[in-house]
């Protein structure tokens, strides 16, 4: 499925680093995304990472800006890894990758957004959506009341989270206290390509169990939702067979792939902005959006 551009705005060019293969492509979250809070959990970080990736989670924020940096950068290598063995990606809250290529961004800055790999930003209303230039997704929230930020909104609801993602350039994930099965699919009926969960995986007496309810729910919602944006869009829930590269396994419990009807859109998972007259280039793992790059000359906190 994809993303509707806003009017006038050109498609987002970051200089994207070109191999001699042809051009790169850049991976969206989508499903179930993670965000850490190591508060939260009543064990340690990691290991509350590991069930939730176990649970099929593949894509991890990490927050804990807190941290002394060296102390934040040894935790990203070591969710890293975690991730690496489920083909999985962290994204590293704040403009330091830390050791990595991608990031997710304040909405209060900063502008313009550096250029890595992966860039996202955190939204809550459309005129924070509308200051997106070459960010490649965005969080909107809060859709519900969160006890993570006690007052935190007003709460958008399902309904003014869909007002907010027609008008979105870039991919959503939904945000804030979206933690049953019935919250997922709502999210996703609004057109959200994933949600972001803390605290019903970071507080989960059994964070495996929890992960496995919430990616089905999405798998299930995105595999019955139609998509009234873009009619002919089929969507499929697929995960890569790690015994066999290059296999597609079904697999209603985790994140869905979407077929597209449509000339020259198709993706393993998830959300497709193609460039005209450009050949599109598929992520091979992590589970997430794929989106094409033209073959560009490289170039010289609410939550």
């Amino acid at each position: 499925m994809t993303a509707p551009l806003a009017a006038g705005r050109p498609a987002p060019d970051r200089g994207a680093r070109q191999p001699p293969g042809g051009p790169v492509s850049t991976t969206i979250p989508s499903g179930v995304v993670l965000l850490t809070d190591r508060r939260s959990a009543d064990r340690g970080l990691a290991e509350v990472v590991a069930q939730a990736v176990a649970g099929g989670v593949r894509w991890v924020v990490l927050r804990e800006k807190d941290l002394p940096r060296p102390e934040r950068a040894a935790l990203a290598a070591e969710l890293r890894a975690i991730l690496a063995d489920a083909g999985g990606t962290l994204v590293v809250a704040g403009p330091d990758p830390l050791g990595g290529d991608a990031v997710h961004l304040p909405a209060a800055g900063p502008y313009p957004p550096p250029r890595l790999g992966l860039v996202g930003r955190s939204c809550h209303d459309r005129a924070e959506l509308a200051r997106l230039t070459t960010e490649d997704y965005a969080t909107v929230s809060p859709v519900h009341p969160t006890p993570t930020k006690p007052g935190y909104g007003p709460p958008l609801h399902p309904d003014g989270l869909a007002d907010l993602i027609r008008t979105s350039p870039v991919p959503v994930l939904a945000l804030g206290g979206i933690g049953t099965p019935d919250q997922v699919h709502a999210c996703v009926a609004a057109g959200a390509v994933g949600v972001a969960v803390l605290g019903a995986l970071m507080r989960a007496e059994h964070p495996t169990e929890a992960a496995t309810t919430l990616t089905r729910a999405f798998a299930e919602a995105a595999l019955t939702r139609p998509d009234t944006r873009h009619a002919g869009t089929k969507v499929a829930a697929t995960r890569p067979d790690t015994r066999h590269a290059g296999t597609k396994v079904s697999d209603p419990g985790l994140r869905p792939g979407v077929t597209t009807e449509g000339p020259s859109l198709t993706a393993r998972s998830g959300h497709v902005r193609p460039q005209p007259s450009t050949p599109t280039t598929v992520h091979a793992g992590g589970g997430g959006h794929a989106r094409p790059r033209p073959p560009t000359a490289p170039t010289g906190d609410r939550r």
